[in-house]
């Protein structure tokens, strides 16, 4: 035996969406129902272990042994519920979890290959539907039945419906049938051995979880709810609703209020919304209280409560290959890759405030409870006992990649001998000498906002996006940052062409095109792929050069675009999607900024550093104080990376309690 494909069914009391699997198997009331497997990718076979069944002796065997891997869609789940179902036979210690390297997720070998993170989605997009192996539709209501507590919180035993207990272990057997498929189909393209080894350390520090402060958390979570609740009191007295807190009960107010109709109260209109009904009427007032009604980043405190294990940890916050084609991390559960900025400056006070439990105290030294419970969320991470955090990151990873890869050299220099790449880049947009807080200090923001903003092709809008307009750029002044911000960054605006004419051969010839830095454009079985300097490959599934007529200028002219097949961001549906030069340098860039990151990554295993998580280009590690210290972190980061010689990089930290934005 050398491969063992594995899907279980399972049972808990917990909802798995709202706790992540690893709260979901530590439920007193979990259990794994069915056993479906192959070996060697033979015939399907499935135990009921609901009923009686016994997992054959090789097979049970099989699961901690290193000779065999196991494979899963999604092996995450499988095994970290097979974990808990060991340790309840006493086959794994109390907070032992099967070896990862012992495993392979088919989910992520498909992520590597462009394709959807869902196994029914993923089998749809690759025709398995169309041959009638595709995964059985019926699965939803079959677990809701069986794998969930009922409207009494009572479960359904297989005995209870005999008939549908069949149905489910046939879908049970197809999942791995579908799965097997799936493998056989994405295998095809070869990635890099590390790849498997940095999945492994993704599963270590998932298994590892972080701290969290309970009784903070508790506490936060009690006082967000009761001013909210305030708030809502107070809306409810200004404007006589009932439910202030209903978009058409608001927007019917308001019409006879101000006179103003209101189509949408969604956050990113709530802006316009204000100027059109006055900030300081009556009106005002009530939206501003809905503002801070709707503040969603205070749920996070509810959603560690949700999720939190045990051992006072929580487990599973990132996933691995999470975002399409870069294979950057997503965030799970809590969502620490979007966590709220900290900026008080007695954070201990405020935590103490906040331990205290006293909305009138609370109240009475900051203005706004919601704004700073808000600031707190980091805070929420915790060190254990007699352990620090160790905090380190890349400074302007993405710029510095985009330069060495374009040959941007003079802005390299200015990484190289640790200047300011905000004020040079603003003195070489406008000629002039420009320091922090000195000669043409004012300019430092428009060189800040165009290298932020501009490395992608982007114009006007991507200054918007940046918040061009809220600085109070005008568009005249947004035109002129773009053009001057182009002019002395030439290398890279000729990255955006050659990445583009380089892909659109590779598609259009089959032939492999080489480009700055080792990168390689390549077309593979009808994708588009980049091989990265790191040997990693971006692959862009059916990947084509098409043809269509534009509008520039008031005339009708034919241009050519990349396209190729993807999860549409807006959407979420699978379909046709457009690229074009700039943005394949993001995904490469961003790719390639992640590849270093894992390089750290590999470092700090070999170091015996223990990364508790990380957060976009930085790593917060676990550590007693008297045995690693921050220096032995940021060495981490400054050893170069064979792969990427004449990058220059930089890590710096701090060491720290509690998580925080320094």
């Amino acid at each position: 035996m050398k491969t063992l494909s594995i899907d279980i069914e399972t049972y808990s009391g917990a909802d798995l969406a709202e706790c992540g699997v690893y709260r979901y198997a530590e439920h007193p009331d979990f259990r794994i129902l069915l056993f479906a497997y192959a070996v060697d990718y033979g015939p399907v076979e499935v135990v009921s272990i609901a009923t009686g069944e016994r997992l054959p002796e090789d097979i049970f065997w099989a699961l901690t042994d290193p000779t065999v891997t196991k494979t899963a869609f999604n092996a995450t789940f499988e095994r970290v519920c097979l974990s808990r179902w060991l340790r309840d036979r006493a086959f794994l210690n109390s907070s032992e979890f099967l070896d990862p390297d012992q495993w392979d997720c088919t989910m992520v070998t498909a992520a590597r290959c462009g394709l959807p993170l869902s196994l029914a989605q993923c089998g749809e997009v690759l025709g398995l539907d169309e041959k009638d192996e595709g995964k059985m539709k019926e699965g939803k209501a079959l677990i809701r039945k069986f794998s969930c507590p009922n409207r009494k919180g009572e479960r359904t035993l297989p005995e209870d419906d005999p008939e549908a207990w069949e149905v489910f272990k046939a879908y049970c057997k197809r999942d791995v049938e579908v799965e097997q498929s799936i493998r056989l189909a994405v295998t095809r393209f070869t990635q890099p051995r590390w790849e498997s080894s940095l999945y492994a350390i993704d599963q270590r520090i998932n298994d590892r979880g972080v701290l969290i402060d309970r009784r903070f958390v508790e506490c936060a979570d009690r006082l967000a709810d009761e001013y909210t609740a305030q708030l809502l009191e107070k809306a409810k007295r200004i404007t006589g609703l009932e439910n202030p807190n209903s978009p058409a009960q608001l927007k019917t107010w308001l019409r006879e209020k101000t006179g103003v109709i209101v189509p949408s109260l969604n956050k990113a209109e709530m802006d316009d919304i204000e100027k059109a009904v006055g900030f300081h009427g009556v009106a005002g007032k009530v939206l501003k209280l809905r503002r801070e009604m709707g503040k969603t980043s205070v749920k996070k405190y509810s959603a560690m409560l949700d999720c939190v294990c045990r051992d006072g940890r929580i487990h599973g916050l990132l996933q691995y290959y999470g975002a399409a084609r870069t294979g950057r991390w997503a965030g799970r559960l809590v969502q620490v890759q979007n966590l709220p900025q900290n900026h008080l400056k007695d954070l201990d006070e405020a935590r103490r405030l906040v331990k205290a439990g006293d909305l009138d105290d609370f109240t009475l030294n900051y203005g706004n409870p919601t704004q700073v419970l808000s600031e707190l969320i980091r805070t929420a991470f915790v060190a254990g006992d007699g352990k620090v955090f160790h905090v380190c990151d890349f400074s302007a990873i993405e710029a510095r990649v985009t330069a060495w890869l374009a040959g941007e050299r003079w802005v390299l220099d200015v990484f190289r001998q640790g200047g300011d790449i905000y004020c040079a880049t603003a003195s070489q947009m406008f000629g002039v000498p420009v320091e922090k807080h000195g000669v043409n200090s004012e300019l430092r923001a428009k060189g800040k906002i165009a290298a932020l903003a501009l490395g992608y092709g982007g114009g006007v809008s991507a200054l918007d996006n940046m918040g061009g307009q809220r600085m109070g750029l005008s568009q005249k002044d947004e035109a002129e940052i773009v053009s001057k911000w182009r002019a002395a960054n030439p290398h890279i605006v000729k990255l955006w062409d050659v990445v583009e004419r380089a892909a659109k051969r590779a598609i259009v010839t089959g032939t492999s095109v080489k480009a700055n830095m080792g990168l390689e454009f390549g077309f593979e079985r009808g994708c588009l792929t980049i091989k990265l300097p790191s040997g990693r490959k971006l692959i862009y599934p059916r990947a084509k050069v098409e043809e269509y007529m534009k509008t520039k200028f008031d005339r009708q002219e034919m241009t050519e675009a990349i396209t190729y097949e993807g999860t549409n961001q807006t959407t979420k549906k699978w379909g046709r999607l457009e690229t074009y030069g700039g943005k394949m340098v993001e995904n490469i860039v961003q790719a390639t900024a992640r590849d270093i990151l894992a390089w750290v990554m590999f470092r700090a295993e070999r170091d015996g550093l223990p990364v508790v998580f990380h957060v976009h280009d930085e790593i917060i590690v676990e550590a007693d104080p008297n045995e690693v210290k921050l220096e032995d972190v940021e060495k981490i980061f400054s050893e170069p990376v064979e792969w990427a010689e004449g990058l220059p990089l930089k890590g710096a930290g701090y060491t720290t309690p509690y998580y925080k934005k320094d």
